[in-house]
């Protein structure tokens, strides 16, 4: 598979990743669990087709010590007993706003009640931003065709 366009030597995609890049560290540094942020992570990629992101967060997630059974059941995760009753509430928070044009109402009261009974303020500040921020990620690389399969943890810095 052939890139549209290689985001890694396109001057304008590259000063708005950075910058995305930059506004992600917020979330990084909140008290939301790193294991729960690759999970959205991955779960939206999956949603959106991203197979570039999908290759680097599942990497991501594994190398942090995430087993290989809880990342194989991520796209099933309602099925799966894998999960805690917090990671199922972010899970559903990602789906619905991943999917927000499949949704009549955007995120439903069920899912936001969920997300509020696991997480604080702070936690539930840094789950939207990582929804929306992966979101983007997913668009970039989901338009440019970006091919997956060579990403290697921490090549990014």
């Amino acid at each position: 598979m052939e890139p549209r366009v290689n985001l890694f030597e396109n001057a304008v995609v590259l000063n708005y990743v950075k910058r995305l890049g930059a506004a992600n560290r917020p979330i990084e540094e909140s008290s939301l669990p790193h294991a729960t942020q690759e999970l959205v992570k991955l779960r939206a990629s999956q949603i959106n087709g991203c197979g570039f992101c999908t290759d680097m967060h599942s990497k991501d997630a594994a190398h942090a010590g995430e087993t290989s059974v809880r990342l194989n059941l991520v796209a099933a995760w309602r099925e799966a007993n894998v999960f805690t009753e917090a990671e199922r509430a972010a899970l559903a928070l990602t789906e619905e706003g991943t999917r927000i044009a499949d949704a009549h109402h955007g995120v439903s009261d069920e899912t936001w009640d969920q997300v509020r009974k696991h997480y604080d303020e702070e936690q539930i500040g840094a789950l939207i931003a990582l929804i929306a921020a992966i979101n983007a990620y997913n668009r970039l690389n989901v338009i440019a065709r970006t091919p997956a399969g060579d990403y290697q943890p921490g090549m990014f810095g």
